[in-house]
């Protein structure tokens, strides 16, 4: 069984699948010591080697690597930037910059369109939309907060606007809000729904009409009405992991 995991900078994503890809268990953990002790007590997972992807500096990256070596006996392959992969260039001008969350979502969005021409949109904390033509060259894309960050601005930068958001939350289609609460996060979501929409019509202006839309992120079910046809991929970073860092090269 092959573990995976995403290193970010307050939380590790993990999964472990098995040798046909398929989930045999899966988590979010806040640190290394409390990932090493999950895996401890799963025996049953029978690990056998370790791919990974991490935005964290490289010293903490590689204390990280040291443990599960030394308490787990994984070999770790880590995923790097790179100019070209698999068919796919990296599409800035200095391809280190390009984040590696985004740099394996188009790795894995473009092998998942059948090397066509799609679009890549993660809606999470920040939103990104990656734009890859039918060549596997990326073309650049966008940034821009998504729901979390424009309801922490306003509530950071508006005296009025004042109200726990645990205990509130927007479907797809929000009515006109007849409190403060449900004014911000009806307003977030057609924000949002509006970006959606923009990029799409960009992408068939740049890419054309046979274009594959993949979503990913935790507000994707916000929007997957916006584009029909639109696939949401809750592990489109994994998959493009899988591609970059595949266990025969371990």
């Amino acid at each position: 069984m092959i573990l995976e995991l995403d290193c970010g900078n307050s939380l590790i994503k993990w999964r472990v699948v098995n040798a046909d890809n398929k989930v045999a268990s899966s988590g979010v953990v806040h640190s290394d010591s409390e990932l090493v002790q999950v895996l401890l007590e799963s025996p049953s997972l029978s690990l056998t080697s370790c791919r990974l992807v991490s935005v964290r500096s490289e010293e903490e990256t590689d204390e990280l690597i040291e443990q599960l070596n030394s308490q787990l006996g994984l070999v770790c392959l880590q995923a790097k930037p790179a100019e070209t992969l698999l068919g796919v260039a990296n599409g800035y001008e200095d391809y280190k910059r390009l984040g590696m969350d985004r740099w394996l979502a188009v790795l894995g969005g473009f092998k998942l369109a059948g090397d066509k021409a799609c679009l890549v949109l993660d809606l999470g904390t920040a939103i990104t939309a990656d734009f890859i033509d039918a060549d596997g060259q990326h073309r650049g894309g966008f940034i821009c907060p998504g729901i979390p960050l424009m309801r922490r601005e306003l509530q950071t930068h508006t005296r009025r606007i004042r109200y726990d958001p645990q205990f509130e939350g927007a479907s797809g289609h929000p009515l006109p809000g007849r409190t403060t609460a449900q004014a911000v996060e009806g307003g977030c979501v057609y924000m949002l729904r509006g970006f959606v929409r923009t990029q799409h019509e960009l992408a068939i202006e740049l890419l054309g009409s046979d274009v594959a839309i993949f979503l990913t992120g935790g507000d994707a079910e916000l929007v997957k009405d916006v584009i029909p046809g639109s696939r949401i991929v809750p592990d489109l970073i994994f998959v493009g992991l899988a591609f970059a860092c595949p266990v025969g090269s371990i």
